[in-house]
């Protein structure tokens, strides 16, 4: 997900909007032997995303450098998925990277295609069930994934919210992650992709289908990466039962037959509606959806309301 951009200076005093990220992304071209006249921005948000006009390449242009050591994992994680062959978006070759622009952090990437085609709910099960039967290396040093530590966080930097809504958010959080440390996992602790949903499967140019977004990659309980299908689905209606089914029968697991599905559910919404609380101050829409999301939380009703982002 991509999240709003506040435009203003980084560390390396360069603002971050469509201008001063223009002048980074030159930059790092010239020094990478790259052209990048014609590019196109494709998103501007917490990260820029450019897809080059010369050749299939994407470039994606952190906002600091608070990140480096981050993009330097993430780097590391596509390097290793493709030595052994793991369909997933590749870092360009030939290129050193992760790369410092005026206080931005810059990597380049081979384009998946010329235009976003996600892949099917069926194929996301295909890709979950290869990637979970994978050992990591121990170089890539992939942190564990804590959801209680991470959700507290995001609650922390709320400021766009009333206080009202902001107690009700914590005070529910603070249920769960008592809920949360008494659930019994059942599937293998392992790597997870951490956001693995529809949206972050892509349909590569050779008609394949590829991981796209390494950023998660992390070590948990595998349940994390089956949670987001099985709300989109049960909650939210954004996958049909047929989908759903499908997803089921091509990983062989189905999670909301598990006692813990409810509670888990509940705190990756609660990290979502958390989400849209800080796009709050961005535009109305996402004012609106923060709206509806709350009044679902505390009436229960409505779920199948909510907005995709």
């Amino acid at each position: 997900m991509i999240s709003g951009s506040s435009g203003g200076p980084n560390d390396g005093g360069t603002e971050f909007t469509a201008e001063g990220v223009a002048v980074v992304l030159r930059e790092a071209c010239e020094a990478a032997g790259l052209d990048a006249t014609g590019a196109e921005l494709l998103r501007l948000g917490s990260n820029a995303v450019y897809r080059l006009a010369s050749l299939p390449i994407i470039v994606r242009i952190a906002r600091d450098t608070a990140v480096l050591a981050e993009m330097e994992r993430v780097v590391g994680v596509a390097q290793w998925l493709e030595t052994v062959d793991f369909p997933a978006t590749r870092v360009l070759a030939g290129v050193a990277q992760p790369v410092v622009v005026r206080g931005m952090v810059v990597t380049f990437w081979e384009s998946v295609q010329e235009t976003e085609e996600y892949a099917t709910v069926g194929e996301l099960a295909d890709l979950l069930r290869r990637f979970h039967w994978l050992e990591e290396p121990e170089t890539l040093r992939l942190p564990y994934f804590d959801p209680l530590a991470k959700l507290s966080a995001s609650l922390d930097g709320l400021d766009a919210i009333s206080d009202e809504d902001r107690a009700f958010l914590e005070e529910r959080a603070a249920k769960l992650a008592k809920d949360y440390d008494r659930l019994d996992f059942v599937l293998p602790f392992g790597m997870i992709h951490g956001d693995a949903n529809i949206g972050n499967v892509l349909r590569h140019r050779d008609g394949h289908a590829v991981f796209i977004d390494l950023d998660g990659l992390a070590l948990a309980p595998r349940e994390w990466d089956l949670i987001l299908t099985a709300i989109y689905y049960d909650r939210y209606g954004w996958h049909t039962k047929a989908q759903y089914a499908e997803f089921v029968h091509r990983y062989g697991f189905d999670l909301m037959n598990w006692p813990g599905y409810e509670t888990l559910a509940d705190l990756r919404e609660l990290m979502m509606v958390a989400w849209i609380g800080h796009q709050v101050g961005t535009s109305e829409r996402f004012a609106a959806e923060f709206a509806l999301r709350m009044r679902s939380l505390r009436t229960g009703e409505g779920r199948d309301s909510w907005g995709a982002f």
